[in-house]
């Protein structure tokens, strides 16, 4: 059995799944290559019998059912060759019996990973699914049945908010998510990879602590090398990933890849309205369904306008692979060109604001804002009225505060010059006297590293981040 890194509110509730006195129905969903199946096989392995069905990306009905036949025969320790079944109603039957054969003080796992592949149209495999569980799985105690999908909004459709047999009948669900900055780090050591945390941001830039990418990366080589080994060599793993990565989690992929590559093409995110105006040749109709996919994938967040409606928020990409392919793997730029240009500083800015939102947890813990922290936000004022000021990122506070965050990629200590601290100075002046509301507004920079601590810093920075305040749980 491998040691599961990280995972620890995951873990938390296997637990509890498999300690359960009753019929365990849980969901388990999150974007591909993300460790799903590795968890739960690594979890219940060895903990009672292990039933597995994967479900084939394009499969036809009858290469499913062939695949239950074998996974049937596997679990069960069936030497006798079985037929596939006609259909799933016959599947489950099949399946029944050998549940009905195993004692009830044993534990017995259902594990349906990649459940929307399984799901072929017509097939009627979930209505079937669903009756099992609600004739009968439900009243065994010692059944827990798993269902897994990277398709994240299939899944919360057709599952967690299901209207159907599934109503109300879920009993816990998983969204898994990449490792953090702090698990990636981890996860690497284990490999024996040490980088310095510097070294570590360069990599999930590019990773996003997705951990099937972790698993490509070697020993005693630096970042740079790496990124230069998975990206742009003839066979990187990562070079040729991005079409096909969208294909397996969306029906329909062109609409999520229009949407994508036009936010990979803005450094602030773009409103609804100028993605609908940006892929309007790619994509007829109605692009919001297209948008929740992406959001509830993790490929896409949806920021706020500090204190305006809905539709003046932003959307960006905050997948990292995906802004690093398109940036630079699709137009074969050279890794030499990745380090010396001003588009490198440009992307790597962005990157590392994203990388800063998707730690906004981390940021608010090490202000030790867990208590009054509310929401996050962006404000921008309007660019033609002159003097213009742009906010990525606001913490609200309940105590009538609010943290303006700074956010600046640097190599080494920041040396803050005057000129940098009056626009800081001026911004907040700015934002203040928009908002027409009286709130204690606080100047908040993280830098890799710091700045030095010279008059202009103290004149406009009210409190300071590095690196290692996003390296917490």
């Amino acid at each position: 059995m491998s040691e599961i890194i990280g995972r620890t509110e995951q873990k938390a509730v296997l637990k509890k799944t498999l300690e359960s006195k009753e019929a365990e129905l849980l969901a388990i969903y999150g974007r591909r290559r993300i460790g799903k199946t590795f968890l739960i096989r690594e979890y219940f392995e060895g903990k009672g019998v292990f039933f597995e069905l994967t479900g084939v990306l394009g499969g036809r009905a009858s290469e499913q059912l062939w695949s239950f036949s074998e996974a049937l025969m596997e679990a069960f320790n069936d030497k006798k060759r079985l037929s596939p079944p006609k259909n799933w109603r016959e599947a489950f039957r099949l399946l029944l019996e050998k549940i009905q054969n195993i004692s009830k003080d044993q534990k017995i796992i259902l594990f349906f990973d990649e459940l929307p592949w399984l799901a072929t149209p017509r097939s009627s495999l979930l209505r079937a699914l669903e009756y099992l569980w609600n004739r009968h799985l439900s009243r065994l105690k010692n059944v827990i049945l798993i269902l897994c999908g990277s398709a994240a909004s299939w899944m919360i459709k057709k599952i967690i908010q299901n209207k159907g047999g599934f109503y109300g009948r879920l009993t816990q669900k998983i969204h898994l998510q990449p490792f953090s900055l702090l698990e990636t780090e981890n996860y690497l050591k284990k490999k024996n990879i040490i980088f310095d945390r510097k070294q570590l941001i360069e990599i999930y830039m590019v990773t996003g602590g997705v951990a099937k990418y972790l698993d490509h990366l070697e020993q005693g080589l630096s970042s740079t090398q790496l990124i230069q080994k998975l990206c742009f060599s003839e066979n990187g793993f990562l070079k040729d990933e991005f079409d096909s990565l969208f294909a397996s989690l969306f029906d329909d992929s062109e609409k999520h890849l229009s949407i994508v590559k036009a936010l990979s093409s803005s450094h602030k995110g773009m409103t609804l309205t100028e993605i609908a105006k940006a892929t309007s040749k790619q994509i007829n109709g109605h692009i919001s369904i297209a948008l929740q996919d992406l959001e509830a994938s993790g490929f896409i967040q949806l920021i706020p306008f500090y204190g305006r409606k809905k539709r003046d928020s932003l959307y960006r990409l905050l997948d990292e692979y995906s802004l690093f392919y398109l940036t630079w793997v699709k137009g074969s730029e050279k890794l030499v060109q990745y380090h010396q240009s001003q588009k490198f500083k440009t992307w790597a800015g962005y990157a590392f604001e994203n990388i800063c939102i998707k730690h906004a947890k981390q940021m608010i813990d090490a202000l030790k804002l867990q208590v009054v922290a509310k929401s996050i936000a962006y404000w921008e004022k309007p660019s033609d009225e002159l003097p213009g000021a742009q906010v990525d990122l606001i913490i609200d506070r309940t105590d009538r505060c609010l943290n303006l965050v700074e956010m600046k990629f640097w190599d080494g200590e920041y040396i803050m010059k005057r000129e940098y601290a009056d626009r800081l100075i001026q911004k907040r002046n700015i934002f203040s006297s928009k908002i027409g509301d009286k709130k204690t507004i606080f100047n908040t920079l993280i830098k890799p590293f710091g700045a030095a601590k010279n008059p202009p810093y103290h004149s406009c920075i009210d409190q300071e981040l590095t690196l290692d305040a996003l390296f917490t749980l």
